[in-house]
């Protein structure tokens, strides 16, 4: 039993490295790619709040206001109160990164506008998933420090809820990337301008899958944590 145990809990911290692996992979990634990007100024000079706003007007979205945020690449849309929130570097920024990111959040208003399903499904779980969180650590560890199994696998249930919000993720942010570089490439960057673009949300993306795969193998090592207890 001791041979499992130790197994287990080796293999268990095996998965959390390689999950930190990937999400500093995908994260020097996109930091290599923005930092290219963003020194390269778009030929028409816009702004991204330039480009937002045409945006969102030329799509009837006239209603989202548009603000300025403090944070790096803090930039978001929020459905609730109708906003597009750009950081300041994209907010004022004339490169192309400031452009891809500023029509990038312009994808998810256009999502919002026309009931994107999986973005509304999204939004809809995103309570109870903070909520499960929270809860379903509580009964992992009670679980196991009473030897209750049975509490420990509905907090890994409950915990696995943060693993369906991020696999939902997936398709909204890739959606948002593909409306954004449709009208990048139809209305605001050049031939040449178009790749850096789509190279620069291309790399933000995987950032989601690699976010979604370190949930994956950290949600593995609570399961190998449980299993390993049920055979002491």
């Amino acid at each position: 039993m001791y041979y499992y145990y130790d197994s287990y809990y080796m293999i268990g911290y095996l998965l959390v490295i390689v999950g930190a692996i990937i999400m500093a992979l995908a994260q020097m990634k996109v930091s290599s790619a923005y930092n290219k990007y963003s020194r390269i100024e778009n030929s028409r000079h816009l702004t991204g709040r330039d480009v937002a706003y045409e945006i969102l007007n030329q799509h009837g979205l006239s209603d989202v206001q548009i603000y300025e945020v403090k944070g790096h690449l803090s930039d978001h849309y929020n459905p609730s109160n109708l906003t597009l929130n750009l950081s300041s570097e994209i907010y004022h920024g004339t490169s192309i990164a400031s452009l891809a990111v500023a029509a990038h959040e312009c994808g998810h208003a256009l999502q919002h506008q026309e009931g994107y399903k999986p973005l509304t499904f999204r939004n809809m779980i995103v309570p109870v998933c903070n909520i499960s969180q929270t809860i379903g650590w509580i009964a992992i560890l009670l679980g196991l420090f009473i030897g209750k199994s049975s509490i420990s696998w509905l907090g890994v249930l409950l915990m696995s809820l943060m693993l369906l919000f991020q696999i939902v993720t997936l398709p909204v942010e890739f959606d948002a990337s593909s409306r954004a570089l449709s009208i990048l490439n139809d209305r605001y960057l050049t031939e040449d301008e178009y790749p850096g673009a789509k190279k620069m949300l291309t790399a933000a993306a995987l950032t989601y899958v690699a976010a979604m795969l370190s949930t994956l193998l950290s949600l593995l090592r609570i399961v190998l944590m449980v299993m390993s207890r049920d055979r002491d």
